[in-house]
């Protein structure tokens, strides 16, 4: 939380005036917003049994076989992030994985590290899937559908890719069982939750159509979901006021003023000189590899930031970009997207220790693979669908 000192001193010292840092934090409300709505919406799928139910989910389809496992997390994994935010999956998620894999006595490493993962590689679907597509959303001009529509072929490519680095990388963990499956008691289908979400994406794109923000479309799936939990009294409104995470909120608006200072300091013109012009092919994998090297530098959600406001004016092909870096590329290093450091505190937390070495090396392997190619399909998502 040293944005929030950070911040003060910034404007304190003159590093950003005041004026512009009323006006960062003006243009981040509505991404903030929209934010808190989907980690309460998140929360309270959960509190519906969703994850519970989807454990024995992955339980069943794996049928003690590892590999079946790992194949069942990616599906699971890339939808809940796509649909419910990469913190759904690091917080809620991946203690289900863990269990899971523990009752069916495989190692727990490659399914967590899928996890991790795809919190990050998975968020590039939906404008809802993470911040960072909040943010590039908006920069973008884009409506939600269209957004979806450029971002799906490379959602896909990028999972395939990972998929296949993952089933190479951690072939031996894969082959090997511990002990026999452990019974454990199937949850019902909490039909409930899953038709508010469904109903909730069907209002993104009908909202994005008629010209209405999808941050009320998500305020009215909240109201759904936790108004039933607050009926049936297994929720009180100060659990729907923790469920936004007020304090990780008020990170982020200081975070964009802090950000604002330094671009205004500099590093706005250093960037431009080696930023690529254009959104031809090489142009746009110049400009996700930069994104990727500076989101594990400074972290992915700050070079988010100060990225945007230098490749809007090319079009929604560089903001596009830019997007896959800061999405893929945290991959490579625990440093690199807030989602990685949550989800090593989340198993440290579990007594389930992370290896830095491994997971960089498994990093080095993924990050290349996933982007190119997903830089690639984006490229060609442009051709058909126009940017």
């Amino acid at each position: 939380m040293l944005a929030v000192p950070a911040a003060g001193v910034a404007i304190a010292t003159g590093a950003i005036s005041l004026e512009h840092a009323r006006a960062e934090a003006e243009q981040l409300g509505p991404v903030v917003g929209f934010l808190a709505a989907v980690l309460v919406l998140a929360h309270f799928c959960d509190v519906e049994g969703l994850f519970q139910w989807c454990g024995a989910w992955l339980a069943r389809r794996a049928a003690g076989s590892p590999g079946r496992l790992l194949t069942g997390v990616f599906v699971l994994a890339s939808a809940i992030t796509a649909v419910l935010s990469l913190d759904a999956t690091v917080v809620l998620l991946t203690p289900v994985v863990l269990a899971t894999a523990s009752r069916m006595g495989a190692r727990a490493k490659p399914h967590v590290y899928a996890c991790a993962h795809l919190s990050n590689t998975a968020s590039l679907l939906l404008p809802v899937s993470n911040l960072t597509n909040l943010l590039a959303f908006a920069a973008s001009g884009l409506s939600f559908t269209r957004f979806a529509a450029l971002m799906a072929l490379p959602w896909l490519v990028a999972i395939a890719a990972e998929y296949a680095v993952f089933r190479r990388f951690f072939d031996t963990d894969l082959s090997a069982v511990t002990h026999s499956p452990d019974a454990a008691e199937t949850p019902g289908l909490p039909l409930f939750a899953l038709v508010t979400v469904g109903c909730t994406l069907a209002g993104f794109v009908v909202a994005s159509a008629v010209g209405v923000d999808p941050a009320w479309v998500a305020l009215a799936g909240v109201l759904v979901l936790a108004g039933r939990a607050l009926v049936r009294r297994r929720a009180t409104p100060l659990t729907v006021v923790r469920a936004a995470s007020p304090a990780f909120l008020a990170f982020v608006l200081a975070l964009g003023i802090v950000v604002g200072a330094v671009v205004d300091n500099g590093l706005a013109d250093a960037l431009r000189h080696v930023l690529p012009d254009g959104t031809g092919l090489l142009a746009l994998l110049g400009i996700a590899a930069l994104a990727a090297v500076l989101a594990n530098l400074i972290n992915n959600l700050p070079a988010v930031l100060v990225l945007l406001p230098l490749t809007a004016a090319a079009g929604p092909g560089a903001v596009l970009a830019v997007l896959l870096g800061v999405n893929i590329g945290p991959n490579l290093t625990y440093a690199g997207s807030l989602a990685t450091l949550l989800w090593r505190r989340i198993l440290h937390r579990h007594t389930h220790e992370v290896e830095l070495g491994e997971f960089t090396r498994l990093g080095l392997l993924a990050v290349p693979a996933a982007l190119v190619p997903a830089v690639v399909a984006l490229w060609l998502s442009l051709q058909a669908v126009g940017g």
